[in-house]
């Protein structure tokens, strides 16, 4: 797989990676190794230039769409509405995702939770902290169940007892629902 931008700029150059289901998968390098670009690739956000890669069995060039159903993402930018509140932005993704406005409300309220997000679930997420957004962010990418969790940078932001949280939550998707991680950090 690999990604070449304008100017000749190589961010990928030729990665051969093969990621278990179930496993939790760690891709690591410093600032500018071409993790973000490579998780952009795979999440169907950026095109590879060169070669090619499946993501839930889907091809990310011509089946985005199956791609992104299987997958979720939390990225190093949330792309969180500050007007809204995190049980807004459940029911938003949730409808996006095709779930029943039953099943929105049951999975939102279970991750606003897990999350440690459920009394300020109504609070517009303008006045949230940075560490606040990135455990709403896990949240949306899990609303609709997916087999595959892309986590770019996670814990940025966070504090100690949130990093803690977040490995833990990571772990326990892995061990007892059999969700496959790739996470990139550095």
């Amino acid at each position: 797989l690999a990604r070449e931008f304008k100017g000749g700029v190589r961010a990928v150059d030729g990665i051969d990676i093969e990621v278990s289901p179930g496993e939790i998968y760690g891709f690591l390098g410093p600032n500018g190794a071409g993790k973000s670009t490579t998780v952009h690739m795979l999440t169907t956000l950026l095109p590879p230039t060169a070669g090619s890669a499946t993501v839930a069995g889907f091809d990310v060039l011509t089946q985005g769409a199956r791609v992104r159903d299987a997958i979720g993402a939390a990225l190093q930018e949330a792309a969180l509405d500050p007007q809204l509140s995190a049980r807004e932005h459940m029911r938003l993704q949730g409808g996006l995702h095709g779930l029943t406005p039953a099943d929105i409300k049951r999975r939102g309220d279970e991750l606003l939770e897990r999350v440690g997000l459920a009394e300020a679930a109504d609070r517009r997420v303008r006045g949230y902290s940075g560490g606040m957004k990135r455990r709403l962010d896990l949240a949306l990418a899990l609303v609709h169940e997916p087999s595959i969790l892309f986590l770019d940078e996670p814990t940025t932001g966070l504090d100690i007892q949130s990093r803690s949280a977040m490995w833990d939550e990571v772990a326990r998707l892995s061990n007892e629902q059999g969700v496959t991680v790739f996470l990139t950090t550095q």
